[in-house]
């Protein structure tokens, strides 16, 4: 698969809508808003999905939106196989991997996006060693799985976060919270799953559409 020069939106904050099973609430997400959307491949993951199923999602979706496959400890070829089949255009790469497999995968003009935790490594003092990630995204980092486990947290340590590259928040954001995250870290992106959800892997679009409006006002 051939991929274009990536163009980020000029609106901020970029809006990701992460765990997405359906290809049709998948659709409504970026009717109501988002810039992105996020695919779980993750087997732990209650929103897991199948590059089957993945592919059915991307293959729905204008050519602008960013379809990020969610990625914990995978080796490149595993990374770049579900890229190339499921039609990616961002990767995000939610456990303990090294710069080197940022960069080498920043290469193959995907956005990438790294995730560091507030209290776990990689912590937020790492943030300047994943320079060549298109964005840091971080969170908590507490709980069974890597990701967010639907608590929010002291968003504000993450405007201290000394890092060359844009933020992106994420943990326990919901449509009640957004904008007081938003005030307190000033991100350049925002991620967003059990917030915004009905059941696991799928989301109430009244949901999104009251967090988008929430995080982008104009």
């Amino acid at each position: 698969m051939k991929r274009t020069k990536l163009t980020l939106p000029d609106h901020q904050p970029l809006i990701k809508i992460c765990g997405l099973t359906q290809p049709e609430n998948a659709l409504d997400c970026v009717h109501a808003g988002a810039d992105a959307i996020g695919l779980v491949f993750f087997k732990k993951s209650p929103r897991n999905i199948c590059m089957e199923k993945a592919r059915a999602i991307t293959r729905m979706l204008p050519g602008h939106i960013l379809t990020c496959g969610v990625f914990v400890n995978e080796s490149f070829d595993f990374i770049m196989e579900h890229v190339e089949r499921c039609h990616l255009t961002a990767v995000q790469l939610h456990g303990q991997e090294p710069p080197a497999l940022v960069e080498k995968l920043a290469k193959k003009n995907l956005l990438v996006i790294k995730a560091l935790f507030a209290v776990k490594k990689p912590d937020l003092a790492d943030a300047l060693l994943y320079t060549a990630a298109s964005f840091c995204l971080v969170e908590y980092g507490k709980g069974i799985l890597p990701g967010g486990n639907a608590e929010a947290w002291d968003y504000s340590v993450s405007a201290e976060m000394n890092t060359r590259v844009p933020l992106m928040l994420a943990g326990g954001l919901s449509c009640e919270n957004i904008q007081h995250a938003i005030c307190l870290a000033k991100p350049g992106a925002v991620d967003v799953s059990s917030g915004v959800e009905k059941i696991h892997g799928v989301k109430d679009i009244k949901k999104v559409t009251a967090f988008i409006h929430k995080a982008r006002p104009a």
